[in-house]
């Protein structure tokens, strides 16, 4: 259930952003923000059907409740982002905060905590007692430090992508934006700066509240590791063909390959290693198999 659930909200979240650069105007404002709802449902959903309440409400508190905050403060002082302002166009505002804004950070903070956790070991252990966990007492000080850098990473580098698509629509414009990375002008660094700081407190926090639930990965998860690959992937070739922005695209492609690309390389081993024992528990059919 939780499965096709969350296949089914990841395959309309992608027709979504599949449309976005075939829009302009009010209607690719409105798919933004129908964009970012999806997104924040399905990743809110999966952790509350996955793993239950305690996980979805730490969920919502630190990433939903924290980005708000942490935004609501960055319009009103500068700190810890720079200054900048939201347009009107990404609806309605609290304390100078689309509402939306917080639902994004949700959207995308549960697949880079996951995609982390099974870079480090926290593959749930299988019935046949395959797999290691690390849940509970079983997480190292390594891993635990390794897990948040990153999910801290896998998180921030987003933002490579994100800020310069949503600059170039003019959903928020920065006041002062320089320094700035070479190809990304009217973005400032502390803006990157801001979201590493503030992505590794939310990485920091999110385990002690979600509990040891939130420390292993299982097939379950596909979706969400596929929500974090599918929007690497397809962000490079948006910045790159549709949307104008070749250096987002490098910049972001770079950012983000520290988590995507492992992740990337470790699903496919471990599927070629599934696609493998599967092969070598088959019953041998006489005749058909003689030739193996």
């Amino acid at each position: 259930m939780t499965r096709r659930i969350s296949w089914t909200l990841l395959a309309v979240l992608v027709l979504a952003q599949i449309c976005y650069p075939l829009t302009t105007g009010a209607t690719r404002a409105g798919l933004t923000v129908a964009t970012v709802v999806l997104g924040w449902l399905l990743s809110v959903g999966h952790a509350l059907l996955s793993r239950g309440p305690r996980v979805a409400a730490a969920l919502v508190a630190v990433a939903t409740g924290g980005g708000f905050a942490i935004e609501a403060v960055g319009v009103a002082t500068g700190v810890p982002f720079g200054s900048y302002d939201y347009s009107g166009e990404l609806g309605p505002k609290l304390a100078g905060v689309p509402l939306i804004i917080p639902l994004a950070w949700t959207w995308m903070a549960w697949p880079a905590w996951l995609a982390a956790v099974r870079l480090t070991g926290g593959t749930a252990a299988t019935a046949d007692g395959g797999g290691s966990t690390a849940g509970g007492s079983g997480s190292t000080v390594g891993q635990w430090v390794g897990r948040i850098a990153l999910a801290t990473v896998g998180l921030a580098a987003w933002d490579l992508f994100l800020d310069p698509q949503m600059v170039a629509e003019g959903y928020w414009v920065w006041r002062d934006a320089t320094p700035a990375l070479p190809g990304l002008a009217g973005i400032p660094v502390s803006n990157y700066l801001g979201w590493l700081l503030f992505a590794v407190l939310m990485m920091s926090a999110l385990r002690p509240l979600a509990g040891p639930a939130a420390e292993h990965t299982d097939r379950r998860d596909h979706p969400m590791l596929a929500l974090y690959l599918w929007t690497y992937f397809s962000s490079i070739l948006a910045h790159a063909v549709f949307l104008d922005l070749p250096a987002s695209a490098l910049w972001g492609a770079a950012g983000m390959s520290v988590t995507a690309v492992p992740l990337a390389v470790t699903l496919l081993r471990a599927r070629r290693g599934g696609d493998s024992g599967r092969e070598a528990h088959q019953p041998h059919r006489p005749g058909v198999d003689a030739t193996r």
